[in-house]
Protein backbone atom coordinates (compact mmCIF):
# COMPACT_ATOMS: atom_id res chain seq x y z
CA UNK A 1 0.00 0.00 0.00
CA UNK A 2 2.92 2.27 0.17
CA UNK A 3 3.58 4.62 -3.10
CA UNK A 4 5.20 2.61 -5.81
CA UNK A 5 6.02 3.06 -9.07
CA UNK A 6 9.34 0.75 -10.09
CA UNK A 7 9.16 -2.56 -10.71
CA UNK A 8 11.52 -5.11 -11.10
CA UNK A 9 11.85 -9.26 -11.12
CA UNK A 10 8.96 -9.58 -13.05
CA UNK A 11 7.45 -12.97 -14.66
CA UNK A 12 5.06 -13.42 -15.99
CA UNK A 13 2.91 -16.89 -16.34
CA UNK A 14 -0.05 -18.09 -16.45
CA UNK A 15 -1.33 -21.71 -15.07
CA UNK A 16 -4.13 -23.27 -12.99
CA UNK A 17 -3.92 -21.61 -9.27
CA UNK A 18 -3.89 -23.94 -6.50
CA UNK A 19 -1.02 -26.27 -7.83
CA UNK A 20 -0.06 -28.63 -4.56
CA UNK A 21 -2.62 -29.86 -1.93
CA UNK A 22 -3.99 -26.34 0.69
CA UNK A 23 -6.00 -26.42 4.31
CA UNK A 24 -8.51 -24.29 5.20
CA UNK A 25 -6.77 -22.52 8.15
CA UNK A 26 -8.77 -19.85 8.36
CA UNK A 27 -11.55 -17.27 6.83
CA UNK A 28 -14.53 -14.92 7.07
CA UNK A 29 -17.64 -16.00 4.85
CA UNK A 30 -19.17 -12.68 6.24
CA UNK A 31 -22.73 -14.43 6.60
CA UNK A 32 -23.66 -12.31 9.70
CA UNK A 33 -25.01 -8.89 9.01
CA UNK A 34 -23.82 -6.05 11.25
CA UNK A 35 -20.92 -5.43 12.42
CA UNK A 36 -17.52 -7.18 11.44
CA UNK A 37 -16.66 -10.12 13.55
CA UNK A 38 -14.14 -8.28 16.17
CA UNK A 39 -13.00 -11.84 17.23
CA UNK A 40 -11.59 -11.68 13.59
CA UNK A 41 -10.91 -7.18 12.54
CA UNK A 42 -9.50 -4.71 14.20
CA UNK A 43 -9.42 -1.24 12.80
CA UNK A 44 -7.04 1.43 11.90
CA UNK A 45 -8.39 4.72 12.84
CA UNK A 46 -7.59 8.05 11.77
CA UNK A 47 -5.02 9.67 8.81
CA UNK A 48 -2.63 6.84 8.61
CA UNK A 49 -0.72 6.95 5.73
CA UNK A 50 0.82 8.04 2.18
CA UNK A 51 -1.00 11.81 2.83
CA UNK A 52 -4.50 10.13 2.16
CA UNK A 53 -7.51 12.23 2.19
CA UNK A 54 -9.48 10.07 4.21
CA UNK A 55 -10.39 9.93 7.92
CA UNK A 56 -10.51 6.13 9.04
CA UNK A 57 -13.37 5.32 11.51
CA UNK A 58 -13.28 2.69 14.22
CA UNK A 59 -16.96 0.49 14.20
CA UNK A 60 -18.58 2.63 12.28
CA UNK A 61 -21.24 1.32 10.18
CA UNK A 62 -21.24 3.76 7.43
CA UNK A 63 -17.90 2.72 6.55
CA UNK A 64 -17.37 -0.58 7.46
CA UNK A 65 -20.44 -3.52 7.66
CA UNK A 66 -21.51 -6.51 6.85
CA UNK A 67 -24.66 -7.06 4.81
CA UNK A 68 -26.31 -9.60 2.10
CA UNK A 69 -23.27 -11.86 2.78
CA UNK A 70 -20.36 -9.22 1.95
CA UNK A 71 -18.11 -7.20 3.80
CA UNK A 72 -19.10 -3.35 2.52
CA UNK A 73 -16.44 -1.10 3.13
CA UNK A 74 -17.45 2.44 1.95
CA UNK A 75 -16.04 5.51 1.33
CA UNK A 76 -18.22 8.76 1.71
CA UNK A 77 -17.77 12.31 0.97
CA UNK A 78 -18.26 14.08 4.32
CA UNK A 79 -16.68 16.51 6.69
CA UNK A 80 -15.35 14.65 9.72
CA UNK A 81 -13.62 16.04 13.19
CA UNK A 82 -9.86 15.16 13.28
CA UNK A 83 -9.91 14.22 16.97
CA UNK A 84 -5.94 14.22 16.96
CA UNK A 85 -5.89 17.55 15.25
CA UNK A 86 -3.13 19.85 16.87
CA UNK A 87 -3.53 23.64 15.71
CA UNK A 88 0.02 23.48 16.92
CA UNK A 89 0.89 20.78 13.86
CA UNK A 90 3.17 21.68 11.55
CA UNK A 91 1.88 20.95 7.86
CA UNK A 92 2.91 17.90 5.95
CA UNK A 93 5.59 17.43 8.48
CA UNK A 94 2.76 16.36 11.06
CA UNK A 95 0.12 15.86 8.73
CA UNK A 96 -1.81 13.60 10.75
CA UNK A 97 -2.37 16.11 13.90
CA UNK A 98 -2.19 19.51 11.63
CA UNK A 99 -5.47 18.71 10.08
CA UNK A 100 -8.53 19.64 11.69
CA UNK A 101 -11.39 18.55 9.39
CA UNK A 102 -11.23 15.39 6.90
CA UNK A 103 -13.03 15.84 3.64
CA UNK A 104 -13.72 11.95 3.37
CA UNK A 105 -14.66 8.75 5.41
CA UNK A 106 -13.58 5.42 5.13
CA UNK A 107 -12.28 2.28 6.89
CA UNK A 108 -9.45 -0.24 7.73
CA UNK A 109 -9.69 -3.72 8.31
CA UNK A 110 -7.05 -5.97 9.72
CA UNK A 111 -6.13 -8.75 11.58
CA UNK A 112 -3.55 -7.28 13.02
CA UNK A 113 -2.80 -8.39 16.91
CA UNK A 114 -5.66 -11.34 16.06
CA UNK A 115 -3.92 -13.56 13.73
CA UNK A 116 -1.01 -13.91 11.09
CA UNK A 117 0.25 -16.13 8.77
CA UNK A 118 3.59 -17.89 8.19
CA UNK A 119 3.47 -18.83 3.64
CA UNK A 120 0.03 -19.87 2.38
CA UNK A 121 -2.53 -19.42 0.00
CA UNK A 122 -4.24 -15.67 0.71
CA UNK A 123 -7.43 -15.02 -1.20
CA UNK A 124 -9.94 -12.64 -1.74
CA UNK A 125 -13.00 -12.46 -3.54
CA UNK A 126 -14.07 -8.98 -4.24
CA UNK A 127 -15.90 -5.89 -6.34
CA UNK A 128 -14.07 -2.74 -6.44
CA UNK A 129 -14.65 0.48 -6.24
CA UNK A 130 -14.21 3.25 -9.27
CA UNK A 131 -13.97 6.46 -9.83
CA UNK A 132 -10.66 8.98 -10.12
CA UNK A 133 -9.19 9.15 -6.29
CA UNK A 134 -10.06 5.47 -4.77
CA UNK A 135 -7.46 3.43 -3.92
CA UNK A 136 -8.38 -0.11 -2.38
CA UNK A 137 -5.63 -2.79 -1.30
CA UNK A 138 -5.76 -6.25 -0.29
CA UNK A 139 -2.44 -6.28 1.64
CA UNK A 140 0.05 -7.52 4.39
CA UNK A 141 2.51 -6.53 6.87
CA UNK A 142 5.11 -8.23 8.88
CA UNK A 143 3.58 -8.84 12.39
CA UNK A 144 7.45 -7.54 13.84
CA UNK A 145 6.63 -4.17 12.14
CA UNK A 146 6.54 -2.89 15.72
CA UNK A 147 10.03 -4.21 16.40
CA UNK A 148 11.80 -3.87 12.93
CA UNK A 149 9.71 -0.85 11.71
CA UNK A 150 8.93 -0.46 7.84
CA UNK A 151 9.98 -1.84 4.74
CA UNK A 152 12.33 -3.97 7.39
CA UNK A 153 9.28 -6.07 8.70
CA UNK A 154 8.41 -6.73 4.22
CA UNK A 155 5.15 -5.53 2.75
CA UNK A 156 3.20 -8.10 0.63
CA UNK A 157 0.31 -5.82 -1.55
CA UNK A 158 -2.07 -8.78 -2.83
CA UNK A 159 -4.17 -6.18 -4.80
CA UNK A 160 -4.00 -2.62 -5.25
CA UNK A 161 -6.00 -0.51 -7.34
CA UNK A 162 -6.08 3.04 -8.29
CA UNK A 163 -9.15 4.74 -9.71
CA UNK A 164 -7.76 6.76 -12.52
CA UNK A 165 -6.22 3.61 -14.29
CA UNK A 166 -9.65 2.04 -13.78
CA UNK A 167 -8.96 -1.62 -15.78
CA UNK A 168 -5.52 -2.32 -14.04
CA UNK A 169 -4.36 -4.41 -10.94
CA UNK A 170 -1.40 -4.23 -9.29
CA UNK A 171 0.45 -7.05 -7.11
CA UNK A 172 3.69 -5.44 -5.28
CA UNK A 173 6.42 -6.26 -2.66
CA UNK A 174 8.44 -3.80 -0.16
CA UNK A 175 11.36 -5.26 1.64
CA UNK A 176 14.86 -3.03 2.38
CA UNK A 177 18.48 -3.44 0.49
CA UNK A 178 20.39 -1.46 3.14
CA UNK A 179 19.69 1.19 5.80
CA UNK A 180 18.48 3.89 3.64
CA UNK A 181 16.37 2.35 0.95
CA UNK A 182 14.06 -0.26 0.12
CA UNK A 183 13.35 -2.33 -2.80
CA UNK A 184 9.54 -2.06 -3.93
CA UNK A 185 8.92 -4.76 -7.17
CA UNK A 186 5.64 -5.70 -8.51
CA UNK A 187 3.40 -5.71 -11.62
CA UNK A 188 0.02 -5.47 -13.13
CA UNK A 189 -2.45 -6.94 -15.24
CA UNK A 190 -5.28 -5.61 -16.94
CA UNK A 191 -8.89 -6.83 -15.19
CA UNK A 192 -12.00 -5.49 -17.34
CA UNK A 193 -14.85 -4.53 -15.14
CA UNK A 194 -12.89 -4.83 -11.93
CA UNK A 195 -15.60 -2.53 -10.22
CA UNK A 196 -18.50 -4.48 -12.05
CA UNK A 197 -17.67 -7.63 -10.89
CA UNK A 198 -16.20 -10.16 -8.20
CA UNK A 199 -12.89 -11.14 -8.79
CA UNK A 200 -10.94 -13.79 -7.19
CA UNK A 201 -7.42 -11.89 -5.45
CA UNK A 202 -4.78 -14.22 -4.68
CA UNK A 203 -0.86 -14.71 -3.24
CA UNK A 204 0.50 -17.99 -3.01
CA UNK A 205 3.73 -17.59 -0.35
CA UNK A 206 6.40 -20.00 0.39
CA UNK A 207 9.94 -20.00 1.34
CA UNK A 208 11.43 -19.94 -1.77
CA UNK A 209 9.31 -17.56 -3.63
CA UNK A 210 5.56 -15.60 -3.59
CA UNK A 211 3.53 -15.99 -6.59
CA UNK A 212 -0.03 -13.52 -7.66
CA UNK A 213 -2.93 -14.32 -9.32
CA UNK A 214 -6.23 -13.12 -10.11
CA UNK A 215 -8.93 -15.47 -11.18
CA UNK A 216 -6.60 -18.10 -10.89
CA UNK A 217 -4.23 -16.61 -13.51
CA UNK A 218 -0.07 -16.25 -11.91
CA UNK A 219 0.62 -12.99 -13.43
CA UNK A 220 3.54 -12.33 -10.94
CA UNK A 221 6.27 -13.66 -9.26
CA UNK A 222 9.21 -12.73 -6.70
CA UNK A 223 11.72 -15.31 -5.82
CA UNK A 224 13.77 -15.43 -2.97
CA UNK A 225 17.00 -14.40 -4.40
CA UNK A 226 19.00 -16.50 -1.17
CA UNK A 227 20.98 -13.23 0.01
CA UNK A 228 19.03 -12.24 3.29
CA UNK A 229 16.59 -10.93 5.29
CA UNK A 230 17.14 -7.25 3.25
CA UNK A 231 15.62 -8.75 0.11
CA UNK A 232 13.43 -11.50 1.53
CA UNK A 233 12.03 -10.36 4.86
CA UNK A 234 8.88 -13.25 4.68
CA UNK A 235 10.27 -15.56 6.56
CA UNK A 236 7.96 -14.71 9.41
CA UNK A 237 4.55 -14.15 10.21
CA UNK A 238 1.90 -11.08 8.47
CA UNK A 239 -0.91 -9.64 9.24
CA UNK A 240 -3.87 -8.79 6.47
CA UNK A 241 -5.21 -5.05 5.77
CA UNK A 242 -8.67 -3.96 3.88
CA UNK A 243 -9.07 -0.84 3.01
CA UNK A 244 -10.73 1.67 0.99
CA UNK A 245 -8.06 4.75 0.57
CA UNK A 246 -8.90 8.09 -1.20
CA UNK A 247 -6.35 10.10 -2.47
CA UNK A 248 -2.75 10.03 -1.17
CA UNK A 249 0.47 9.89 -3.12
CA UNK A 250 -0.54 7.06 -5.56
CA UNK A 251 -4.27 6.82 -5.44
CA UNK A 252 -4.32 11.30 -5.49
CA UNK A 253 -2.06 11.39 -8.52
CA UNK A 254 -4.83 12.56 -10.94
CA UNK A 255 -6.91 14.26 -8.55
CA UNK A 256 -10.16 13.28 -6.31
CA UNK A 257 -13.68 13.10 -8.30
CA UNK A 258 -16.31 14.58 -5.89
CA UNK A 259 -19.25 12.80 -7.96
CA UNK A 260 -18.30 9.66 -7.18
CA UNK A 261 -19.04 9.22 -3.75
CA UNK A 262 -20.25 7.07 -2.07
CA UNK A 263 -18.35 4.92 -3.51
CA UNK A 264 -18.13 0.61 -1.89
CA UNK A 265 -15.23 -1.71 -1.73
CA UNK A 266 -17.44 -4.86 -1.59
CA UNK A 267 -15.46 -8.26 -0.21
CA UNK A 268 -17.52 -11.54 -0.67
CA UNK A 269 -15.19 -13.80 1.40
CA UNK A 270 -11.94 -13.91 2.86
CA UNK A 271 -9.91 -17.51 2.81
CA UNK A 272 -6.03 -18.38 3.65
CA UNK A 273 -5.09 -21.63 2.90
CA UNK A 274 -1.50 -23.43 4.05
CA UNK A 275 -0.04 -26.89 3.25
Amino acid sequence: MKNVFLACLCFSVACPAFAGKWKLVWSDEFNHPGAPNPAKWNYETGFVRNHEAQYYTRASAANARVENGMLIIEARKERFKNPAYNPAAKGTRDWHHSREFAAYTSASLTTKRLESWKYGRIEVRAKLPSGRGVWPAIWMVGANAPLVGWPACGEIDIMEMVGFQPDMVYAHVHMPYDIKHRIDCGSGIKVPAASDSFHVYAVEWGHDQMSFLVDGKKYYTYRNPGTGAEAWPFDQPEYLILNLAIGGSWGGAKGIDDKIFPQRFCIDYVRVYQK
